[in-house]
């Protein structure tokens, strides 16, 4: 069983990448995994995506807008999963969501079933599922592990915006947080289901809340 101590990121182990260099790294290891899955645990409520026109029009109210450009990313993201299909190479996602939800999570929870009716695997789990495992500081951080090469902490600043990684390699290390990653997802819901059951007939976050 999972200890929390099992999934502690020391930053002393980790080697630090501003965000040009964590995305060049990520591409090329990316690239180089073959016939191995990874995997994506997310956990914060809010992030601010940049470059992102449904992103955009979220953060300026415009609802419809966003749903509707989240849609027309499908085949984006289905060409997307078939190049991972042809290197034999799936990439799951576990989702954490805490309620209420952030007008953020509301979008992503969108963004993401688009993402999964294109083919991703991608799930959620409710945040009292993985609270045993948090630190006193915090909740547990964003982490993806390209097959078994390389596992990235991703950072973020405080006002949510990407900020590049911290990168590890320790095998070890690696293998604790594949199964972690693996065995939530396995005790997920698929984010189609959850998003048809709970978040599609929510109406628009601003009706309440005003802008994001």
């Amino acid at each position: 069983m999972t200890d929390s101590s099992d999934l502690r990121l020391d930053p002393e182990l980790g080697t630090r990448l501003a965000l040009a260099p964590y995305r060049a790294d990520f591409a090329e290891r990316d690239n180089a995994v073959l016939d191995r899955s990874s995997w994506k645990f997310e956990r914060l409520q809010h992030f601010e995506e940049q470059d992102d026109p449904s992103r955009d029009a979220l953060a300026e109210g415009r609802w419809d807008d966003a749903l509707r450009l989240l849609e027309e990313e499908h085949d984006d993201w289905l060409s997307a999963v078939r190049h991972k299909e042809e290197r034999r190479a799936p990439f799951h996602r576990i989702r954490v969501v805490e309620e209420p939800l952030t007008p953020y999570m509301q979008w992503e929870l969108h963004a993401l079933r688009v993402q999964a009716k294109a083919g991703k695997g991608i799930r959620v789990i409710g945040a009292d599922r993985v609270r045993e495992w948090e630190p006193a500081g915090g909740p547990l951080p964003e982490v993806v592990v390209l097959g078994d090469l390389v596992l990235y902490e991703v950072l973020y600043t405080d006002g949510g915006v990407l900020d590049g990684c911290r990168r590890y390699t320790d095998p070890e290390l690696i293998r604790r947080w594949t199964a972690f990653i693996q065995g939530l997802y396995e005790q997920g819901e698929d984010v189609v289901s959850y998003v048809d059951r709970y978040v599609a007939h929510l109406p628009s976050p601003f009706s309440a809340r005003g802008q994001v």
